[in-house]
């Protein structure tokens, strides 16, 4: 070997133990340094003509394994999306109070049962009727309290979305910066482990909000996709933008780099803390808001039920029904059993009676000959039956009863019976609880009927995928004169091919509750973009009348409030009932009669058919029962998502602490690897020292 080739070996030697030594340096400095990957230098063997020239520092290596980077970023993801979904369901579950407390929210259907008992037994007590009132009306100031704070709940996912997109088109914008970085010092052969290690953060805190696909470039850097393999980051940075309305699911679109403007892409985010915050927007809050709409909705249905087969004393003057959303002919069909009219003095004693047989079609005047009827001339037959005692009028949908004087009005439900409701209650015609929308979406109409929607008016549906993501507008235009009925309208909706018949389909339920069922395997879900239809003149929407979408169903717990008159005026109460087998000339209504009391005290132990609302299927129990079931759902949703999130955790913990044993410093080992570079730092100088001793020599040997 000439003492050239030893120098050169000695000096790249000496060069390799420095780079080692400043790789050691800087692993032992940041020994606690979060998110910092030890580093180690790469070295390769210079052949020079077949012979050993030294070695060659080829780079600076971080060292990292990218299952357990990937399985870290994972856990992380899941931990955030279930930290965010635990944290907001909790607060939706305090809004109802404490279980074990007095003023627990399922509790107070209990408290009105006990409330109206108190007053059955002192009918004549103005004190314990108007307790009896405030007890609903506390139950609904409530209920429209909670539904309030979960829409604001709602906005406040809402924001804390937007925030998050703001945050990842950051995060996007630097990931992609660093990558010509990296690039660059991988190409000139510099040290791009500080460019990787920030890198790594800036991911680290993009899969916390949602998960992507990572991959390495050639060149050094990463390459960031979403679920679909949409480009986010790598060649550009993608901008994401969430869209959302208050009719229809959210979700997350992205224009990629070089797309044309208006171009955007929808996503899938199926982890983070984004995922989190869509399940609550999309699906939880909007859920147990139905819910408890669906709660009070037959809470408010079971007292009506009760109140309008009851009568005060004295009756009222007139009795003013709900709007059905209705025309007179169709409201007045599909009755079966038969119901009473009564007209009475101010002492209860009866004037006159209607008794309608909607069997046999006929009104029957004080016991006498029946007299034919039609749905089309119910209203025109009713007025008449009434004669110079009283009115019968129908308008805007609804029905109204008059006397004439200072007469009044009761009425017998007797076996009456549409859509599960009573003459008197299907028309809310004494009802205790008012709502300023349609109170319930059982309109009892049937397929053969009348759709009454003007023909031409459009609904735009929207079907997306369970997790919010548009699949496609469809807009459905209602039916030429030619086909009127609601069969003809189910037909529209469902069709193939302007319609959701692709995706699923509407049916009608023995109530006249209309509602859609996604088919697989896509199970599409629905909800209203825009709808101009309207049910007559100013007639409601049809998703006004039968509730379609998440939007008119969910607000519908603050729609609800005790009937102004009663409120006013507890005396108005209905807590007796119309008695027609009394004696000619005696009073059919009395003062002291609490019949009307135990009935309404008995509303929440009556079986009451509730629909499918959020996570819980249709039931048939008592509202005391579904208020178990409700407030058991509410309670056990939050304890799974905590359970998860514990989970999530603990699984984050776990595969960060392994990734942290690959790739974080350890000081003993550091201290090895400074101990051998030292070594062969010394080693290379010591023959640098000898090459030149022997330069040195053979110079005074020449001279």
């Amino acid at each position: 070997m000439s003492l050239t080739i030893a120098l050169q070996n000695a000096t790249s030697g000496l060069q390799a133990a420095q780079a080692g030594l400043r790789a050691v340096s800087d692993n032992i400095a940041n020994v606690n340094t979060p998110g910092y990957v030890r580093k180690t230098v790469t070295q390769e063997q210079q052949v020079v003509g077949g012979a050993g020239a030294g070695v060659d520092v080829t780079g600076v290596k971080r060292i990292t394994d990218q299952y357990l980077q990937s399985a870290s970023m994972t856990a992380g993801s899941e931990s955030s999306r279930y930290d965010v979904y635990s944290q907001f369901l909790d607060n939706a579950q305090s809004l109802f109070g404490d279980p074990s407390g007095a003023g627990y929210f399922f509790n107070m259907p209990d408290d009105i049962s006990a409330a109206f008992a108190a007053a059955a037994n002192d009918p004549s007590s103005t004190l314990l009727r108007s307790q009896a009132v405030n007890s609903v009306n506390s139950f609904l100031g409530e209920a429209d309290r909670i539904n309030t704070q979960i829409t604001a709940l709602g906005t406040t996912v809402d924001s804390q979305i937007v925030g998050d997109v703001t945050q990842v088109n950051n995060l996007l914008s630097q990931i992609d910066k660093l990558n010509t970085d990296i690039s660059r010092a991988k190409i000139t052969g510099g040290d791009s482990s500080g460019s990787e290690n920030i890198q790594d953060q800036l991911l680290n805190q993009l899969t916390g909000l949602m998960n992507v696909k990572i991959s390495a470039r050639d060149q050094g850097g990463v390459t960031v996709r979403s679920t679909e393999g949409v480009l986010l980051a790598g060649d550009g940075a993608s901008t994401l933008t969430y869209n959302h309305s208050a009719t229809t699911p959210g979700y997350i679109s992205v224009v990629t780099p070089g797309a044309s403007t208006g171009a955007p892409q929808s996503i899938t985010i199926e982890s983070g803390e984004m995922r989190g915050l869509l399940d609550l927007r999309n699906d939880k809050l909007p859920g147990i808001a139905d819910q408890l709409g669906e709660f009070v909705s037959r809470t408010a249905q079971a007292l009506n039920a009760a109140h309008n087969a009851s009568t005060a004393s004295p009756p009222p003057t007139s009795l003013t029904g709900r709007n059905t959303g209705l025309d007179a002919t169709t409201a007045a069909s599909g009755f079966t059993g038969k119901t009473t009219v009564a007209i009475t003095d101010s002492s209860g004693v009866v004037q006159r009676t209607v008794a309608i047989d909607f069997d046999a079609g006929t009104m029957s005047v004080n016991g006498g000959a029946g007299t034919a009827f039609t749905p089309a001339t119910f209203v025109s037959t009713l007025n008449t039956s009434l004669g110079a005692q009283g009115t019968a009028s129908f308008a805007n949908g609804a029905l109204k009863i008059a006397a004439t004087g200072t007469n009044g009005v009761a009425i017998d439900e007797g076996t009456s019976q549409k859509a599960g409701q009573g003459f008197s209650q299907f028309f809310g015609m004494n009802d205790l609880i008012t709502a300023s929308g349609m109170s319930t979406y059982d309109t009892g109409l049937k397929l053969t009927d009348a759709n009454g929607f003007t023909p031409g008016d459009q609904i735009t549906l929207r079907l997306s995928t369970p997790d919010g993501k548009p699949i496609r507008d469809v807009v459905v235009t209602v039916p030429p004169a030619g086909s009127p009925t609601v069969g003809d309208l189910v037909n529209a909706l469902n069709s193939s091919s302007t319609g959701v018949g692709v995706y699923g389909s509407f049916s009608l339920d023995s109530q006249g509750g209309l509602s859609f069922t996604g088919a697989p395997p896509q199970n599409a879900e629905l909800s209203v973009v825009q709808d101009t239809t309207q049910r007559g003149v100013g007639g409601p929407s049809i998703s006004q009348l039968f509730g379609i979408g998440l939007a008119p169903r969910s607000a519908r717990a603050g729609t609800y409030s005790v009937n102004p008159t009663v409120l006013t005026d507890p005396t108005k109460l209905a807590l007796g009932t119309l008695d027609l087998g009394v004696a000619a000339g005696q009073p059919a209504i009395t003062p002291g009669d609490g019949t009307g009391a135990t009935a309404l005290a008995g509303a929440s132990q009556t079986s009451i058919l509730f629909k499918a609302a959020g996570d819980l299927g249709a039931l048939n129990m008592t509202l005391s029962g579904y208020a178990a079931e409700l407030g058991g759902s509410i309670g056990r949703d939050a304890a799974t998502a905590e359970s998860k999130k514990t989970s999530a955790t603990a699984v984050q913990a776990e595969a960060d602490a392994r990734r942290q044993s690959v790739e974080g410093v350890n000081i003993d080992e550091e201290l090895v690897n400074l101990t051998t570079y030292q070594q062969a730092f010394s080693a290379n100088a010591r023959m640098i020292q000898a090459t030149r001793d022997m330069f040195d020599i053979l110079a005074n040997l020449i001279n």
